[in-house]
């Protein structure tokens, strides 16, 4: 036995238990790591519903106690991570397995009254590495007033959550230390010298979205005066944006400058945007902490890319986006099944994926851009270049997208082909997105300081109390509503639109002029 394992050694216990947490969409419930080393034939099993991942667990465990110095017990080892009726999936129980082992066997031991989190996979060589949803594990452990225990890689993901307990380590030995009374003397062991404790990580907090990306300026886009107003208009109010226009128009290049019109999230928003990418599959990066989520798929994405799915039931683009953007691209080539899953979370800001097994909730509050040709050819109303395209075709082509899924989206505006002269010459002073955003933030400010809420999510009701129309305005609506024969979910859409443009202009009531630009900005299509 080496002398750190002989250190470690104290009174036996019949069952050694450890926490740590699995994951159920948004959701970390606590699971007790349950270790049992009885007399009998050598054996190793691990019960309580455990994935793929988690059973591999096994030879990762026995050969990273072998190689730290650690003597594997030689009886029968009973693993059972409790709850036994919930899923556990990946690599993060290899730690808590490990410790278990340890204290199970007299090897470990851990003064009463400290309830810990462990979190890792282990490497053969007894390194710890990171595992993915460690910001949603750390906020519930924080909730729970436990300490916790993660690979040094994900201590800047778990301070985000504001835990004051969060320890790192960059080995099993880091971790098997802390707990010693006095240092022992690290010959004997079979790796190198044991790790020095990490220093102190900087709070990535302090350094919010140190890495973003540079976003267009809104001066760079020529003519487009229309356009640019509905794109105004949606980011001020949330709106869901639609571009129909020829290839080459600038419809991509307009979507691309909202994200530089929006406000920068809070810091509840930007906590809620994080856990959601912290069990995506491809995990959150902490150096994006505060940066609103810009998700642009392509046509080719799968339904459960679009919303979520899937055997581990993950959140898709729709979720990824929430409280950001999700851009949609050539709108009509996306398959049909796809933009009708679309409807509900545009609806109900919600994302429910039910499963077999587990059911899932996730936010999806994004605001949706798109963008689209006017017909297969693309050149329909073009002043430049003939369509080519046949009646049933473009009936064709427009049929792809279902009436239910376009009332959905209150602004849909033409963008046409920008003219030689303008597009040639020196343009006059253009508003700057920077400009334009302290627009947006002082307009969002009037709808949070009225309702609470942006106009997007104002309910029927509570719309009704707060039109503030003149007369001439009630009297345009009406007309609108008998000539254009607008749905009563469009009604409300003029509403709220028409609502936002007077929050533009700080207006105190909804005059004739904004409800005549809010039925204009949906005429297209």
């Amino acid at each position: 036995m080496s002398p750190l394992a002989a250190a470690l050694r104290s009174d036996p216990l019949p069952v050694a238990t450890t926490l740590c947490r699995g994951q159920l969409a948004l959701q970390a419930p606590l699971v007790s790591v349950e270790v049992n080393v009885g007399s009998g034939l050598p054996s190793f099993c691990v019960v309580g519903l455990p994935a793929a991942a988690v059973r591999e667990s096994k030879e990762r465990v026995r050969a990273a106690l072998g190689n730290c110095g650690f003597e594997f017990p030689a009886g029968r080892i009973t693993v059972s991570l409790a709850p036994a009726d919930l899923p556990k999936e990946g690599a993060r129980f290899d730690l808590p397995i490990a410790l278990g082992i340890l204290l199970a066997s007299a090897q470990l031991r851990v003064p009463q009254g400290r309830h810990c989190e462990f979190y890792g996979e282990l490497g053969l060589a007894g390194e710890l590495k990171p595992v993915k949803g460690m910001l949603l594990a750390a906020a519930h452990a924080a909730q729970a007033g436990h300490e916790l225990w993660v690979p040094g890689p994900s201590v800047d993901e778990a301070r985000m959550s504001g835990h004051p307990a969060v320890h790192g380590a960059d080995h099993l030995l880091e971790v098997c230390a802390h707990w010693r009374a006095a240092p022992p003397a690290a010959a004997g062991v079979r790796t190198a010298a044991l790790p020095q404790p990490r220093a102190a990580v900087r709070d990535p907090r302090a350094t919010v979205a140190a890495v973003r990306a540079a976003v267009p300026d809104l001066r760079d886009v020529r003519g487009q005066y229309l356009a640019k107003r509905a794109l105004l208009v949606a980011a001020a109010g949330g709106h869901n944006l639609l571009l129909v226009g020829p290839p080459g128009a600038g419809k991509s290049m307009l979507a691309q400058r909202l994200p530089g019109l929006l406000p920068p999230l809070t810091r509840a928003q930007a906590l809620e945007v994080a856990m959601i990418a912290s069990v995506s599959a491809r995990g959150f990066d902490p150096r994006r902490f505060g940066e609103r989520p810009v998700r642009a798929p392509h046509h080719s994405a799968s339904a459960h890319a679009i919303v979520g799915g899937g055997p581990q039931a993950r959140p898709g683009e729709a979720s990824l986006a929430h409280h950001g953007v999700l851009f949609l691209d050539e709108l009509p080539e996306f398959d049909r099944r796809v933009l009708e899953a679309l409807r509900e979370p545009l609806e109900t800001r919600v994302v429910a994926v039910a499963r077999a097994r587990m059911q899932a909730q996730y936010p999806a509050a994004f605001q949706l851009i798109a963008a689209m040709n006017p017909c297969p050819c693309g050149h329909l109303g073009d002043a430049f270049t003939a369509c080519r395209c046949t009646p049933a075709q473009l009936a064709a082509y427009r049929g792809r997208l279902s009436g239910p899924l376009l009332d959905r989206i209150e602004l849909r505006v033409e963008v046409a082909r920008v003219p030689r002269q303008e597009l040639l010459q020196t343009p006059p002073p253009q508003e700057s997105s920077a400009a334009a955003a302290a627009r947006v933030a002082r307009a969002r400010a009037r709808q949070l300081q009225r309702a609470g809420r942006l106009n997007r999510d104002l309910p029927a009701g509570q719309l009704a109390a707060l039109e503030a129309l003149t007369p001439a305005a009630r009297t345009l609506l009406e007309r609108a509503f008998d000539q254009l024969g607008l749905s009563a979910r469009a009604v409300h859409h003029v509403l709220r639109v028409a609502l936002t443009v007077s929050d533009l202009e700080s207006a105190g009531r909804v005059e004739a002029a904004h409800v005549a630009e809010a039925i204009q900005l949906r005429r297209a299509l």
